[in-house]
């Protein structure tokens, strides 16, 4: 004879909530152990970041060796890559956090991150634009086109604005120069002009723009003498070019707001930072080297607003004390472990079976009281 046995319609309102605890618990468990995923081309991204981290360290040497004083105040982490507020070479005001915020050798990773993206590899040619204004990003960027191997050709400037590379005796000229022949790095302006308004140092004093041209020829570096903004500009164009030849250039990379480079202040602000690769609306009427290189297929990466970039790739600002290679979102990303969420499956499909389909469920606790005039419930 067949076995009749009863059983409950519904089920207890103690087991549903010992089912909702159990998926709860599982369900932060594997939150709670998320594991760290490496991001594509991390062994480059780490190497370009120690290199910036060695060059840092050497710039430091350099300035304490030539007895040029750091100023705690406005460099806590004592980087020495943070200049003055002012100086007979300074051409325009700066943002003293973003220059703090810039002192991170993991901005190499982030660049090595754009350059990849854009399928530079091995050999591809460059270019670059920058100024003395952030001499840390600078070396982010060399940083990272010596570890991809690509060929970079470069237009800097000597002036910087407050808080840069503005020391008399120790400009940016001075500070790459340092690097080349202590082959840090094999990268070495092509061309450098004074900076500033027209890329003259307008408003500079004799003095000022004395000290700037020394600290180019003295060093060795290819002086390009402008008469005006158009002038800068077609050199610029002119040189980058030339030194290219027959091979197309890849990418163009800009540091800060250089006059020529982006055009004007509506120019700096209306690319955004990171990569650009159509010309911004607004941007049309503005002739400089990045609107003219988007305009003809060459991606640019603009390399300002240091505080929006720390932000996104999850570093820190104004760092007290210089931040450790291999830090940031730059280089892993968090996921699920995937073997924590399978026994965790299993976990809540279990307890499920056990107390609703085994009948553990009612046994252990019984059912809700039953409502009044409530009808019998159907045997199985």
């Amino acid at each position: 004879m067949k076995k009749i046995y009863w059983r409950p319609q519904k089920i207890s309102s103690r087991v549903l909530f010992l089912i909702f605890l159990t998926s709860v618990v599982c369900y932060i468990t594997v939150l709670r152990f998320d594991v760290k995923k490496k991001l594509p081309h991390f062994k480059d991204k780490i190497a370009a970041a120690k290199l910036a981290q060695n060059a840092f360290e050497l710039v430091k040497e350099e300035r304490l060796r030539k007895n040029i004083p750091i100023d705690s105040e406005s460099d806590p982490g004592e980087t020495g890559l943070i200049g003055t507020i002012s100086s007979p070479v300074t051409t325009n005001s700066g943002y003293l956090p973003a220059k703090r915020t810039s002192v991170n050798p993991n901005f190499a990773a982030v660049v090595v991150q754009y350059l990849k993206s854009l399928g530079i590899k091995k050999d591809d040619v460059v270019a670059v634009g920058i100024s003395g204004s952030f001499p840390a990003m600078n070396i982010a960027v060399y940083s990272a086109i010596e570890t991809l191997g690509a060929k970079a050709i470069v237009v800097s400037s000597a002036g910087s604005s407050q808080w840069g590379a503005n020391t008399p005796g120790f400009l940016w000229p001075d500070i790459e120069n340092l690097l080349f022949s202590k082959k840090v790095f094999s990268i070495r302006a092509d061309g450098v002009t004074l900076g500033g308004i027209d890329d003259k140092a307008l408003g500079l004093s004799a003095d000022g723009k004395k000290i700037m041209e020394d600290s180019i020829t003295s060093n060795g570096y290819n002086f390009l003498k402008v008469k005006n903004y158009p002038d800068s500009l077609e050199k610029k164009m002119t040189l980058y070019r030339e030194l290219a030849g027959d091979r197309p250039i890849k990418a163009y990379v800009n540091v800060g707001g250089g006059t020529t480079s982006v055009g004007t202040k509506l120019g700096k602000f209306k690319f955004h930072s990171g990569i650009n690769k159509k010309l911004p609306i607004g941007t049309s009427g503005i002739d400089s080297v990045m609107t003219r290189l988007v305009q003809e297929g060459v991606p640019v990466i603009h390399l300002t607003k240091v505080d929006e970039l720390s932000t996104r790739y999850g570093f820190p600002e104004q760092p007290k004390t210089m931040p450790k290679v291999g830090e940031g979102k730059i280089y892993t990303t968090e996921e699920p472990n995937k073997l924590l969420a399978a026994i965790a499956l299993v976990v809540i499909f279990s307890v499920l079976y056990v107390l609703v389909r085994l009948d553990w469920g009612f046994r252990l606790f019984g059912v809700s009281s039953p409502k009044k005039n409530s009808y019998p419930e159907q045997m199985v």
